[in-house]
């Protein structure tokens, strides 16, 4: 029988008569089992297929339940969280998806119902059980959660996102409930295709992986990392637009090292060492390509949390064969690089003006440098490695410089310059003398009262950046840089801090964290039909990013520009 579709939108009405429905389940079922291809071959675009249900134009004054579950079960309805609308469904929905009896009689509004739950939220003192009660309302009523989201984003940024996803993270096989995303880990070697058909949606968009080696500044997590693409991706919908049906979580699972992991009775995920080598190449080789056969060239893949030594050799193999983007490297120089360019007006000059020191030489250190490196040669048509001159970068061994060579990491030798060795940071900051401390070393309190003091005797304003995630991980608090400056410092952090006074004026710190860039730049890059990720295009997307930044916690990335901007383009 040749591939036919039922029209479902036919079906999609209000009610249905017993005899009406008995036929057109026969009729269902019989084309089902004759292998009858429910999806229009036809429609299927870059692996997706077209929006049968009325989604993308559905009100909430509208049915918009597939017919199949409807007359399947009302309860089961109210189970589906992508559907469900608890006491939110009309009188008239009720009647139509055999709601009655499963619901009390009250019918109360979605604004209605936000309000209590941001009642109950607000009474809750500990972070991770608002967590919890967010987590639990995403897999009871995917609406109300994103409505709730939403409205409350500055609010509930943090407690979806971080900080209070690394520990979510850390205790993940405790508070585990439902699964979220698709789980791919060694025993799925050879077959991985198949379990990505496993997953309900075609139409996917998004895809945010990781390996849980490096889950914020906390360390191997490995399984449990699940809860760092999960957090992503919700920040996708409440702050992208993208689709919740469009965005796919993964965790990709090759054993942890975390000794304390593979001795807890609660851990979710393999209880091996990780992989290495060949084995873990061979596995994420094979990852790449049954993505791209799946779900098609556009299908944006973001990596996230992955170790340095695994983060830039996969972000180097695939840039020129899949649409990939690693936040860690490429997103936070975009939001850093944004950050800079707003405090300019704060600073004066130019960014080739400054000296930048960084505390830490990994993916987001390096990361940003060779932005800002990269931006100044726009500005000036320097070549690029007379820029990183003015960049220096401190890792655990101290300053890294050109007697250090032979020993470096291939992504830390550009930084390498002529100076004598500098092992502590203070002594560092005293001999290069920045205007611009930034701490991406993933370890807290570096930035100490002699750091600070350092760079407060050096410049009027010093400008500190302490990005590590979550806030535990923070190399100093913005009371403590704002005290030991004097009030003088400008400061930014990777997780929220509270406003802060000191000689009677109110400090609110900036908080320069890729939940402002990765959104905006995924959906600018789904709407624009790329098939890969330049440099230029994060160079465009860090100007979207609308001051003021370095002031005021939330801003505004301007889709718009970037999408119109002549980096953005196809190829």
């Amino acid at each position: 029988m040749p591939n036919t579709m039922l029209s479902f939108k036919h079906l999609l009405r209000p009610v249905l008569g017993g005899e009406e429905r008995k036929s057109w389940c026969l009729l269902l079922l019989r084309k089902m089992m004759n292998g009858c291809n429910l999806v229009d071959n036809d429609s299927a675009v870059a692996g997706g297929v077209e929006d049968m249900y009325g989604e993308d134009i559905a009100t909430m004054g509208q049915p918009v339940t597939p017919w199949t579950v409807s007359v399947a079960s009302g309860y089961t309805l109210m189970r589906d969280p992508r559907h469900n609308k608890g006491v939110a469904f009309t009188e008239r929905e009720r009647d139509a998806h055999y709601l009655r009896g499963l619901l009390p009689p009250i019918v109360l509004s979605q604004e209605l119902q936000e309000k209590r739950i941001m009642h109950m939220l607000r009474q809750y003192k500990v972070p991770l059980q608002r967590y919890m009660a967010m987590m639990d309302l995403q897999e009871r009523n995917e609406r109300l959660f994103y409505k709730l989201l939403i409205d409350n984003v500055e609010e509930l940024l943090p407690v979806v996102y971080t900080p209070t996803v690394g520990e979510a993270c850390q205790k993940y096989g405790s508070i585990f409930r439902r699964p979220q995303g698709l789980y791919i880990s060694l025993k799925e070697k050879g077959k991985i295709l198949e379990v990505l058909k496993n997953w309900p949606e075609r139409s996917v968009q998004v895809i945010v992986v990781t390996d849980g080696e490096r889950i914020l500044g906390l360390g191997d997590l490995g399984c449990q990392g699940m809860g760092i693409p999960v957090g992503k991706l919700s920040l996708y919908t409440a702050l992208g637009g993208v689709r919740p049906s469009a965005c796919l979580p993964i965790t990709i699972d090759v054993g942890t090292n975390n000794e304390k992991l593979l001795n807890d009775e609660f851990y979710i995920g393999l209880r091996q060492r990780r992989a290495t080598g060949q084995e873990y190449a061979e596995l994420l080789h094979e990852f790449m390509s049954a993505v791209k056969q799946n779900y098609g060239e556009k299908v944006l893949i973001q990596f996230e949390d992955f170790a340095n030594h695994n983060a830039f050799e996969l972000l180097a193999r695939y840039s020129s064969s899949h649409l990939v983007f690693n936040d860690d490297i490429q997103g936070t120089a975009s939001v850093v690089l944004a950050g800079l360019l707003a405090a300019l007006k704060l600073l004066g000059g130019t960014l080739a003006d400054h000296r930048f020191l960084f505390l830490g030489a990994g993916e987001a250190g390096t990361g940003i440098a060779e932005l800002i490196a990269l931006e100044m040669s726009k500005q000036t048509g320097n070549p690029i490695e007379e820029n990183r001159k003015k960049i220096w970068l401190v890792d655990s061994k101290g300053l890294i410089v050109d007697s250090r060579k032979h020993s470096l990491q291939h992504f830390k030798k550009p930084w390498a310059h002529e100076h004598e060795p500098v092992s502590k940071l203070v002594d560092a900051v005293k001999a290069i003398k920045p205007t611009v401390l930034i701490g991406t070393s993933g370890v807290g309190k570096q930035f100490t009262r002699e750091v600070v003091e350092a760079m407060a005797s050096i410049n009027e304003k010093p400008l500190i950046m302490a990005l590590s995630n979550p806030t535990s991980q923070a190399e100093c608090t913005a009371e403590e840089a704002y005290t030991w400056s004097e009030g003088r410092a400008i400061f930014a952090s990777g997780s929220p801090f509270d406003p802060f006074e000191y000689d009677g004026k109110v400090f609110v710190p900036g908080q320069a964290n890729n939940a402002y860039i990765f959104p905006g730049f995924g959906l600018g890059v789904i709407m624009s039909g790329a098939i890969r990720v330049h440099d230029d295009m994060l160079l465009a997307a860090c100007k979207c990013i609308k001051p003021p930044y370095i002031v005021l916690p939330l801003v505004n990335f301007n889709i718009v520009e970037f999408i119109n901007s002549k980096h953005c383009c196809i190829v």
